[in-house]
C-alpha cells in the first residue's frame, strides 16, 4: 500500500467504508459533509488511487443508479498481539475481517528478539496459507507501557530486556511495511470498539485482567493515550496500603493482589495448606496451577476458588469505582485471560462499583465481559494501523 489519502475527506471516507463494508455514493453522501460534486470529485480520485474500486450498481433510490465502492480487496493488515504468556497473529481485509488467526504460548521475558523470530516465523505461516501476499501494515500490541509517536516500550514490569527497544522501527524493517505500536489493552479496546460489545459506545473504559492489568480508555471514540503513553496503567493503583510487593517496585498494588499470576500464586498457597482438596489435588497432578484451574474449581463448587474470584473482583471493583466517579464512562468492558472466571468475578466488580460510585455515574452504567477474546488484540491491532493509514500523509 503506497497511497495515503490526500486530505481529511478522504480519510473520512475510507473509514466509512472499512467499517461498513461497500456503499454507495449516495449513501456515502448521506454520511459526509460534502455537495454532490465535491464528493464525485474526492471518490473518483480515491479510485484512482487504487484505495477503493468499483463494485456493481447499488439498489435504486429513483433515478439513475448509484454505483457501489470498496475497499481495495488486495488490503491485508497484520494484527499482533503479544502477551504476557501468548502471541496471536491474524491477517485481515480492509474491512477488519479476520482471514487467518494463530495462537503460540511464547513469554515475553524470552526478549524481545525471540519473541519476534516467533512473530515473523507466524506472519509467514499466514502467507504460505495464502491468506496473504504481502502485508499493507501491521498493528502490534505489547504487555507494557509504550511511548506512542516512536513505539517503544518504556520500563515495562514485566518485560526484562525490552526498556527502549525499537520495536516499530525493527518490525517495519522486517515486514517491509509501516508499522504501529502500542499498549496490549489499548488494542483489546479497538477490537472491542469495531467488532465487539462497545460498537456503539463512544466514551467507554476497557479493563483487560490477564498477567498483568491495564484499562483502556477511549474518549470521543479516540484512545486516550496521556501524555507519555502511560494512560491507563491501573494495575499500580494501590489497593492495599503496605500491601504486597509489586513487580514496579511498589507494594499494595491492584495488579499485586489480582491478576492471573497472583490468582495463580494464591491458589497454590491455598492448595498446600491444605484449604482446598479441590485445588490441591489438581496442583498433585499438574506441578502448578493457573487461573484456568481456580475457574474449574469454583465452577465445582470449591468455596476457597469463589473467595479468591470475589476477593480479586472486590480489589478490581475498588479500582474501576473510582475511575467511574472520575471519567463518567458509559461503558465498562472487561476481558483478558483471567475473564474465564466469568460472572462471579463480573458480580464481584459490579457490587463495588454500584455501591462506591454516585448514582448519576451508575445509574445507567452496562459493565460487561468483553465479546471478542483473543481476536479482540489482532483486530485492534489491524484497527490501529488502518487508522494511520487511512490518514493524510
Amino acid at each position: 500500500m503506497t497511497a495515503r489519502p490526500a486530505n481529511t475527506h478522504q480519510a473520512r471516507l475510507l473509514r466509512l467504508l472499512r467499517d461498513g463494508g461497500p456503499n454507495s455514493r449516495a449513501q456515502l453522501g448521506d454520511q459526509v459533509d460534502l455537495s454532490r460534486s465535491k464528493l464525485a470529485v474526492e471518490v473518483d480520485r480515491l479510485l484512482e488511487t487504487g484505495l477503493v474500486v468499483a463494485d456493481g450498481l447499488a439498489a435504486s433510490r429513483g433515478g439513475r443508479r448509484s454505483h457501489n465502492i470498496r475497499l481495495a480487496p488486495g488490503l491485508r493488515f497484520l494484527g499482533v498481539d503479544i502477551g504476557a504468556t501468548s502471541i496471536d497473529v491474524a491477517v485481515t481485509n480492509a474491512e477488519l475481517e479476520i482471514l487467518g488467526h494463530i495462537t503460540h504460548p511464547m513469554d515475553v521475558r524470552e526478549g524481545p528478539v525471540a519473541v519476534f523470530e516467533q512473530v515473523l516465523a507466524m506472519a509467514a505461516k499466514l502467507r504460505a496459507s495464502g491468506f496473504a501476499d504481502g502485508f499493507d501494515g501491521a498493528g502490534i500490541g505489547v504487555p507494557g507501557p509504550v511511548r506512542f509517536p516512536e513505539g517503544v516500550p518504556v520500563a515495562p514490569p514485566i518485560m526484562p530486556g525490552w526498556d527502549g527497544y525499537p520495536v516499530r522501527e525493527v518490525l517495519s524493517q522486517e515486514l517491509g511495511c509501516p508499522v504501529m505500536v502500542d499498549n496490549d489493552v489499548n488494542l483489546m479496546a479497538l477490537g472491542e470498539q469495531h467488532a465487539g460489545v462497545a460498537r456503539s459506545a463512544g466514551d467507554f473504559l476497557c479493563v483487560k485482567i490477564g498477567t498483568g492489568i491495564g484499562c483502556g480508555i477511549v474518549v470521543g471514540g479516540e484512545v486516550y493515550r496521556g501524555t507519555t503513553g502511560s494512560a491507563g496503567d491501573i494495575g499500580h493503583i494501590q489497593v492495599e496500603p503496605e500491601g504486597r510487593p509489586c513487580a514496579c517496585g511498589n507494594r499494595g498494588c491492584l495488579e499485586a493482589h489480582f491478576s492471573g499470576a497472583a490468582l495463580a500464586r494464591d491458589a497454590e498457597d491455598a492448595a498446600r495448606d491444605g484449604r482446598s482438596p479441590v485445588l490441591a489435588e489438581r496442583l498433585h497432578t499438574q506441578g502448578a496451577l493457573s487461573a484456568a484451574d481456580v475457574a474449574a474449581a469454583a465452577a465445582a463448587g470449591d468455596t476457597v476458588a469463589l473467595d479468591l474470584i470475589r476477593s480479586g473482583g472486590d480489589h478490581t471493583g475498588q479500582v474501576i469505582a473510582s475511575l467511574v466517579s472520575f471519567f463518567n464512562p458509559g461503558l465498562v468492558v472487561i476481558g483478558g485471560g483471567v475473564t474465564g472466571l466469568g460472572h462471579t468475578l463480573l458480580a464481584a466488580i459490579r457490587t463495588q462499583v454500584y455501591r462506591q460510585s454516585l448514582p448519576l455515574a451508575t445509574g445507567n452504567l452496562p459493565i460487561v465481559l468483553g465479546e471478542l477474546g483473543p481476536a479482540s488484540g489482532v483486530i485492534g491491532g489491524a484497527r490501529l494501523i488502518s487508522d494511520h493509514l487511512f490518514s493524510p500523509a
